[in-house]
């Protein structure tokens, strides 16, 4: 009998011949089983099967490429497949569809990501494919399209791209589009896309509030250019443009050696009348063109692309090839690519979304060699270098070219100054200064370029005196000298004015500050700095000055003060560089999609 019950107690862990095990109640708590590359798997099955034309349900047909797929993929990652394969029409009964308007390597690559979630957007592709993503409702490649013509955007293509995105209804690459044509403007108008634009298209840009120019000078020379282009037949359309060219924020000097000089002008009733409306406006004291208005005396109020602050070079104590970058919308440092040698006591501007690296002192020799960083590439190249040998020189952009001024080149300061041409490549050397200026800040106001205090070899002496540049002219003038000798001034350009900052006279670092107005030609003093800063970057974003490094006297800085002329304030950002560095290049650009 017992050894029966054994038998059936035995029999009760049987089931077609196999032994169950018994389960644990504490077993029934385990999180059900998954597989991390089931839907992979699956997937690559599923597109195997569809290169092989197996349990395919559908053929699509565009000119005489066929594709066959499965209805059940293609209508989860489309809404434009759904609608067709579920609703009511043939179509979804169909297993043949022909597509119109979709080019047929656009489509195979859409199928493609559809088993695969992988798509190469490419320079060749990227036309056909964002229009096809278009019209088959697939968003994710729809947006990977609009962030690699993002990326890609650069004055020479950015009006293309607008309108590429408008044709498209992808109304954020549009906009973004729209604002970095608007903020690089003087750079577009040197391309091809600007000089092709209808008249009412120029009108649109040139009228718009958020145009950004260091001058209205520069919108007047853009549509001279424009009407150049094409004179026969857009000479007759100049008082159309004019009319949105805001003549009154012009300096007076401009206004009568330029614009009354022009012929299109002078032989233009309208144009002589915007012409004397600007004058009358100058005229006015200060309280009364408050009272003056006309939509040519309001100020331009540009809405920048979000910001980064590039810091290149400098000493940190001896010449270095770090580059640092400061985001501005999250409060962080971060390191980009180094320059190809060390590189301090250089000049930096930006031309054509490309960062210049010019002249400077590579540890052993003073350089007149330029490198050039591609924010978008994150790389530097070689620029043709300049006539002279030039380290602690002032460098700004100035109507297109990049003009280089004094420093030192070993021997002796310098009272020369050349600019860059980039549609050349070449540098040309410009009229020399009344004083030879190592050490020297610059600044670009109102169409004209200033040179701001620095170093006299010569008589051994820190200057206070202030020259300004005329392109038009080629001549240099003298204005209103500094309250106090400054060399290694940091000079910065906020709302038209122009500002010094720090310095020293001999042993004396100082952490004074004073802002030049050039319509007054007179100096003033705005708040003091919280440090004593000589050899610092200046650079000026969002209306507020930004004063990076330099070094004390004693010792160099990583910390950054921000200057708010509105409050007469200065504040000390929260972070500071990774590296404490004087004598560095800064610039302001476009923050890149890296």
């Amino acid at each position: 009998m017992t050894a029966l019950l054994e038998a059936e107690s035995e029999q009760e862990h049987i089931m077609d011949g196999a032994v169950r095990p018994k389960i644990l109640a504490s077993g029934r708590d385990r999180p059900a089983f998954r597989h991390p590359q089931h839907t992979q798997k699956a997937f690559e099955s599923l597109n195997q099967m569809r290169k092989h034309g197996l349990l395919c349900d559908i053929v699509l047909v565009v000119d005489s490429v066929e594709i066959p797929s499965h209805k059940a993929i293609l209508s989860s990652c489309s809404q434009y497949f759904y609608a067709m394969f579920t609703g009511e029409m043939a179509e979804a009964k169909a297993n043949r569809i022909i597509l119109q308007e979709i080019d047929p390597k656009a489509l195979s690559l859409l199928v493609e990501f559809v088993y695969t979630s992988e798509i190469h957007v490419t320079e060749d592709n990227v036309q056909t494919l964002l229009p096809a993503a278009n019209i088959l409702q697939m968003t994710e490649v729809r947006e990977a399209c609009c962030e690699f013509l993002q990326a890609q955007l650069h004055p020479s293509n950015s009006l293309g791209i607008r309108d590429f995105a408008d044709l498209h209804a992808c109304t954020d690459l549009n906009n973004y589009a729209q604002t970095y044509t608007e903020q690089h403007f003087t750079e577009v108008v040197h391309y091809d896309e600007f000089l092709s634009l209808s008249e009412n298209q120029v009108a649109r840009l040139i009228s718009s509030d958020r145009l950004t120019v260091t001058s209205e000078e520069q919108v007047f020379e853009a549509v001279m250019s424009w009407v150049q282009h094409d004179l026969g037949s857009r000479q007759g359309l100049v008082e159309q443009l004019l009319e949105h060219v805001r003549l009154p924020l012009m300096t007076q000097e401009y206004l009568v050696q330029r614009v009354e000089e022009e012929p299109l002008v002078k032989t233009n009733s309208r144009c002589k009348d915007f012409l004397i409306e600007a004058m009358k406006y100058h005229l006015l004291k200060s309280d009364q063109k408050v009272m003056f208005k006309t939509p040519r005396t309001q100020p331009r109020n540009p809405i920048g692309l979000p910001k980064v602050l590039l810091v290149i070079g400098g000493q940190a104590p001896k010449a270095i090839r770090s580059v640092e970058c400061y985001d501005f919308q999250d409060d962080r440092w971060f390191q980009l690519a180094e320059m190809p040698t060390r590189r301090c006591r250089c000049g930096v501007a930006v031309l054509n979304s490309q960062v210049y690296a010019v002249g400077g002192f590579n540890g052993s020799l003073r350089v007149r060699t330029v490198d050039v960083y591609d924010p978008v590439k994150d790389t530097w190249t070689s620029c043709p270098s300049m006539e002279a040998r030039r380290s602690t020189l002032g460098v700004a952009v100035l109507n297109g070219y990049i003009y280089a001024v004094g420093g030192f080149d070993g021997s002796t300061g310098l009272d020369s100054a050349e600019y860059f041409d980039p549609g050349t490549g070449e540098w040309r050397m410009i009229s020399p200064m009344s004083t030879r200026r190592s050490s020297v800040g610059v600044g670009v106001v109102g169409g004209l370029l200033y040179a701001v205090g620095g170093y006299d070899g010569a008589s051994r002496q820190c200057l206070s005196s202030v020259e300004c540049y005329n392109p038009l002219t080629d001549t240099w003038m003298h204005v209103a000298e500094m309250s106090c000798r400054r060399s290694g001034a940091g000079v910065g350009v906020v709302d038209g004015l122009l500002y010094a900052v720090g310095g020293h006279d001999g042993p004396l670092v100082r952490k004074s500050v004073e802002v030049y107005d050039p319509e007054n030609n007179m100096w003033k003093q705005v708040g003091d700095m919280h440090l004593c800063r000589r050899n610092a970057g200046v650079v000026a974003n969002g209306g507020q000055l930004f004063v990076v490094g330099g070094d004390d006297g004693s010792s160099n800085l990583g910390s950054v003060e921000c200057f708010d002329p509105k409050s007469n304030t200065w504040t000390l950002l929260p972070s500071s560089m990774m590296t404490g560095r004087s004598y560095a290049g800064v610039t302001v650009i476009d923050k890149p999609i890296l």
